[in-house]
Order: C-alpha cells, then structure tokens, then sequence
C-alpha cells in the first residue's frame, strides 16, 4: 500500500551529566540490537549522539535524526536524563514522538549501573506538559531492552496514523443524499486533524467521467476486474464502464492531490449516480480500498476519515459498513446458541451495497443494487460487489465530529461469525461482547451514525492511543463496556 507512510523511527538516548553517559550508550545498544533481532533493522534508526545536559548536544541529535530521513522519534532514557534538553528535542522535532526509559538490569549492579529512569520519566513527562509538547508514553514505558523494543513497536501504528492524516487530502464528490443527514459532519476538525479537503460537485465527476471515453488503459483494467472476479465475473459486459470510473478516479487523484502525498475519497454514489452513470460504484469503490485509497460510501468524509486511519493501523483493507439489522432469533437459535460465547443481543449485521474489498469477501461476485432496484431499472443499479463477509476477528470504530464540532469516536473489538447471512450486499453476522448496551448507551446516547468503518482484525489498542494523540478526550473514545460496568446514562436496575 503505497497510500500510507513508511515509519522510520529515530531513536535517540538520553543521559544527564551527573550519570554515566556510558549507561544511556550500552542501554541504547541493546536496545537497538534486540529490536533488530525481533523485528528488523527497517523502522529505525540508532542516533550515535547521547544528549548530555546541553541543549547544543539536542540541535545536533536533531540535525542528524533528520539527516537520516526519521520522521518518528524514540526519547529513550538510558539513565535518569535532562529534562530540559530531551523534551526540547521533542519539541523541535516535527513528527510523532514516543518517550520510554530503561529499566535496571541486575541486583548485582545497583551504584554505578543504576541509572534512575523510572524517576526520570516523571520529570519527562512533567516537562513536556510545561512545553505543550504532546508524546506517546506507553502503558508501562519502563523496560528492558525487549520490553523497550516492543513499545517502539507498538508505536508504529500511531505513527503512522499521525504522519497519515499530516499527509492526508479527502476528495468528495456531490453533497450528501437526502435524508442522510448522519453522513453530514463539519469539517472545522479535519483542518484541526491536520487534514486537507476538495469538495465537488458530482458534476464534476460526470464530466471527467466522460473525458475517459474510449480511454486506451480500459482494457487493461477489464482484464485486471476479470482477473480478480475469477468465477465471481458474472457480468463481464458491465467491466468496461467500471474501469473507465476507477481510471477517471485514479486520474482526479493524481491530478488534484497536490502537495498532500495520501488522498482518501467520500463518493457519491446514489440518487442520481446510477441514473446517469448507469452503474453504482461499489466495485471500484472496493478495488481502490484494497489498495490502501479508502473510498467511502454517501459522501461520508468522517468515515473516509475513519477508513484511512484504520488502514494505517492494520496496513490492510478495511471497509464501511451500516450497523444494519438485527440478526433474526431463528438464526440465532440454529446457528449461534450453544456453538458461540454471545447472547442474542451481542450479534447483528453488518451490511452495505457491495463496497468491501474482494479479498474479504467469501465468493466474491459481481450483482447490483437489490435496495435502488427496487425504483429503477435493474441494469443502472449493476456494479456492486457481493457476498458473506470473510468470519475473523474485526475492530468496528468510528471517528466522528459531532454537530457543535467536538470529536468523539468509538472502538469496539469482536468477530464476524461463520454463519451464513441468507442476504444480500456485502454482509456479515458480527458478534461483540455487551453490544446491546453499547448500541444504546454510547452509540445512540452519543448520536453516532450509521455508518462504522471495520479493521480485519483486533486493533483497539493501537487505535485507541492513535486517537489520543491525535486529540480525541478519553472521555470521549466510547467502548463495548463489560457486563457490570455501568454506562453513565446506564439504568442499574435494568
């Protein structure tokens, strides 16, 4: 995915003059080296300068970090550390940043081998308060040196997610449809995010649309559709309109994306779009998602949003789904009582027209938009991609703005069961522990809509600190609370 960045991160160690700055170097060494055996030696980038007490040591710890292409730092402190000089080097530095200290390695070294970071990380953590210099402390940051490899790894996600969205332009097209008010957010908070935005007009799209008649690259991209389908190409005759969309997108990406390096797309793809298009969008909205370029449904910039970041933290697919229907009691009772840890009111579907990538789709296939077909001629509604979501572990969140322009946003980790969903679109039975009460009592409480971006696989934790950073209040990152443990609008004689 070449629409994400790639994270080098500078590790830099730290050391106070009344410490030997030979424990911060040894410490930093074997941090370095149990990284690299771990996890390679591809995400960072081991400083050779040990910051002392000077903050002329810090411009030149600077200087070379940004020579070598980081665009991460890792304040290690190697011994107790200077306060003033490591979180100016924080401060200066123009990028995610992360703080973690050294932990003591033997009993039988506690004089000169003690180094006193776990006491130096208050007076860190103190001082970058007093900057307004905002850091990634992990959840325990004192380690030795694999414990300390593991944090920066951790760390990866969040940096990405923050270098992503400095990057990131959202494209849409047209307003959104009537009556999806929920897809409606202001955007005052994408420019606080660090997010550029174009807004058009879905007559913009016809029109370039309409440039890329007969487009040379169209058979290219026939083949390439065919290819993927396999079995699923069931209407081989619809291709070439859906590669000269997916080609007139690539082109506007490239041609309007500017100075930003990553582009996300809210699209419009209902009323009029299959009207005059003839088609609906959903399979190259789907290929374009596989690629790392999220393409959201409705214009829903806060879940193209929330689709990006997902995909810099899962460096995977990921897709926008309704939080849809209710999964029948009969189903429950055939297909998930006594085969699943999850009462009835844990599971529900997941659904939209056909836009998830291909690769997370059981038997992928070409069909058309059963819910606009059923006003229009079934051949302007041809494009969707469809069938039961792979089963597998998912992390269902949004970030969204509220109406007044606050941010909130929600993580919620569970599964998509291997039950079969008897429907239609792209669709899967999700199950998540307490989903009931978290429907009611943070999704509705809080006014969240309908739509939910879904990462394959278990990733609240990195999202949950990415979204910190980012500038979302603890207290509003919303999640499925365990049973006996009280929402605050919560009745607790319920």
């Amino acid at each position: 995915m070449n629409n994400i960045p790639v994270v080098k991160v500078g590790i830099v160690a730290v050391s106070r003059d009344c410490f030997p700055a030979s424990l911060a170097e040894t410490r930093r060494k074997a941090l370095v080296a149990a990284y690299e055996k771990k996890y390679g030696a591809a995400d960072i980038y081991e400083c050779p300068i040990t910051i002392i007490e000077s903050e002329i040591d810090m411009v030149n710890a600077l200087a070379d970090i940004k020579k070598n292409e980081c665009n991460a730092l890792c304040v290690y402190l190697g011994n107790f550390g200077p306060e003033i000089s490591e979180t100016l080097l924080a401060k200066h530095f123009d990028g995610p940043k992360m703080f973690c200290a050294a932990a003591e390695e033997s009993q039988n070294d506690l004089i000169d081998g003690r180094g006193d970071a776990y006491c130096g990380m208050l007076n860190a953590s103190y001082n970058l308060a007093l900057r307004n210099t905002k850091a990634y402390i992990p959840s325990y940051p004192v380690g030795d040196a694999e414990d300390c490899a593991d944090m920066i790894h951790d760390f990866l996600p969040i940096a990405r997610v923050v270098i992503g969205l400095s990057e990131l332009k959202i494209i849409s097209f047209g307003p959104r449809p009537m009556n999806f008010l929920a897809c409606n957010a202001p955007i005052k908070q994408l420019y606080n995010l660090g997010v550029e935005i174009e807004e058009n007009s879905e007559l913009d799209l016809f029109e370039a649309y309409h440039k890329h008649d007969n487009d040379p690259r169209i058979a290219e991209v026939v083949e390439d559709m065919a290819k993927e389908l396999g079995k699923g190409n069931t209407n081989p005759s619809m291709l070439p309109k859906l590669a000269q969309y997916e080609i007139t997108l690539l082109d506007w990406i490239e041609e309007h994306k500017g100075y930003r390096k990553n582009v996300a797309i809210a699209g419009k793809c209902w009323p009029a779009f299959q009207t005059q298009f003839h088609f609906v969008p959903c399979y190259v909205n789907s290929r374009l998602t596989g690629r790392g370029i999220p393409v959201s449904c409705e214009v829903d910039i806060y879940g193209a949003l929330s689709e990006y970041i997902g995909t810099c933290i899962s460096q995977d697919a990921v897709t926008l789904l309704d939080i849809n229907n209710s999964v029948p009691k009969d189903m429950y009772a055939e297909s998930i009582e006594g085969k699943y840890d999850y009462k009835h009111t844990d599971t529900f579907m997941g659904f939209h027209c056909g836009n998830t990538c291909s690769m997370k789709v059981c038997n992928p296939h070409l069909d058309f938009q059963r819910i606009m077909a059923r006003n229009l001629p079934r051949e302007f509604t041809d494009g969707t991609i469809e069938g039961d979501l792979m089963p597998g572990n998912i992390t269902f969140f949004r970030l969204q703005s509220t109406a007044d322009s606050q941010l909130r946003a929600y993580a919620a980790q569970g599964e998509i069961l291997p039950v079969a969903t008897r429907s239609f679109g792209g669709i899967g039975v999700f199950a998540i522990k307490e989903m009931g009460r978290f429907y009611r009592y943070f999704l509705l409480e809080k006014n969240f809509p309908h739509h939910g971006a879904v990462m394959f696989g278990h990733y609240a934790k990195p999202l949950y600190d990415a979204l910190k950073y980012i500038g979302v209040e603890p207290s509003e990152i919303g999640y499925n609370r365990p049973a006996g443990v009280l929402y605050p609008s919560e009745n607790p004689w319920d």
